[in-house]
């Protein structure tokens, strides 16, 4: 337990703090839920420390953040929304007027206020729950799509570049430095010979025809408050890896993390394949809120995009497996490949249904009648 109250009084929080408990299952950071007496009425704040041990510039990360909620909130409260505070993250600025507070330890702070009656789900059960939580993170991309100012600081460089991560990949094998190229040469091959799929976004990307744009960059699906009476989504969380990137990046590791039919690390390639049902509830949530922003090139590569981060993930496995295992946590020998497996079999599983997927993009669009740009 960190001395939370010490750390509260950092904040400006204009209301008399009471006790705080750890919250949630994050494994990055250290969250606190406290409660608060404002004029006898409780109400509950999240308190967060950021691992600056991932994240290198904690001061970065959090001026991104607070400015895309603070435009994300200006936005809704333009359109009046009822519900403006609940449907964004807000920044709780600290006494001296910064997004973060510094404690005695060196440690970095960050205060939002508690989203109430809403909940995040690790796994998604209904395909319900995956089109609110698509359409939730669409509106989180079109909130800040027309943000001003100075563009937006990379927290993790090249975090979704495939080509590079491909790059990485080649050098591990060159490098071979724990003998383990012998087990994996049929992932190796599958990987290397879908190098020019690695290149097509960033490619698209350095031509202009698809934009750089305010990007989540971690959409699994729990990221999503969804309410407890409706199942909306309500407010999108873990802001930490909001910078530049292509909303590709995040409708792809939508598909990635919530249309398989298996868990991450399956054994069993038999079972490994895609959920279609699954697939058009999110193509369904996501336009219903972003279409109104997004081009046509954007969209037509929407099926693509979950081949190519599911490409993306296993390359990473593969990649960490080659180098000793020093990234992903692991718990088991080999565990690192089985998770490239997974991911390489569900590669081919979208391979194979890549023309009915694109089918439901183009019927979703229709039915939207999305007049998009050229």
């Amino acid at each position: 337990m960190h001395d939370v109250r010490q750390i509260a009084g950092l904040f400006d929080m204009r209301a008399d703090f009471v006790d705080a408990q750890p919250y949630g299952s994050g494994h990055i950071n250290d969250t606190y839920c406290a409660w608060y007496d404002q004029a006898g009425i409780r109400i509950r704040y999240i308190h967060q420390r950021i691992n600056h041990l991932i994240f290198k510039d904690p001061a970065s990360l959090m001026e991104n953040i607070d400015r895309v909620t603070a435009h994300s909130l200006a936005r809704l409260l333009d359109q009046n929304h009822p519900e403006a505070r609940r449907r964004t993250l807000s920044v709780i600025l600290s006494t001296d007027g910064k997004p973060y507070v510094v404690d005695r330890e060196g440690n970095f702070w960050r205060t939002y206020p508690f989203i109430e009656r809403a909940r995040g789900y690790d796994e998604i059960r209904t395909n319900l729950q995956a089109e609110q939580a698509a359409k939730a993170f669409g509106e989180f991309q079109k909130l800040a799509a027309d943000l001003g100012g100075k563009r937006l600081n990379e927290t993790i460089p090249n975090f979704h570049h495939t080509p590079k991560r491909l790059q990485a990949l080649q050098d591990a094998i060159a490098a071979d430095s724990f003998g383990r190229v012998r087990n994996c040469q049929a992932e190796i091959e599958f990987a290397l010979s879908r190098a020019t799929d690695c290149r097509k976004v960033t490619d698209l990307i350095a031509a202009g025809v698809i934009p750089e744009r305010v990007t989540h960059n971690d959409t699994k699906l729990n990221n999503v408050l969804l309410d407890d009476v409706t199942s909306e989504g309500v407010c999108v969380i873990d802001l930490d890896t909001t910078m530049p990137g292509s909303v590709l990046y995040d409708f792809g590791d939508m598909v990635r993390t919530a249309t398989p039919t298996t868990r991450e690390d399956e054994t069993d390639l038999s079972l490994i394949g895609i959920r279609l049902d699954r697939f058009d509830a999110l193509v369904r949530g996501y336009l219903d809120s972003a279409a109104s922003f997004l081009n046509r090139a954007e969209i037509d590569h929407l099926a693509f995009s979950g081949k190519l981060l599911t490409l993306e993930c296993g390359i990473r496995f593969l990649t960490d497996y080659l180098q000793g295992d020093t990234y992903f946590k692991t718990k088991r020998p080999g565990h690192n490949l089985d998770r490239c497996r997974s991911q390489f079999a569900m590669v081919k599983a979208i391979e194979e249904n890549l023309e009915r997927m694109e089918e439901m993009v183009q019927v979703a669009a229709g039915s939207l009648k999305i007049v998009a740009a050229a």
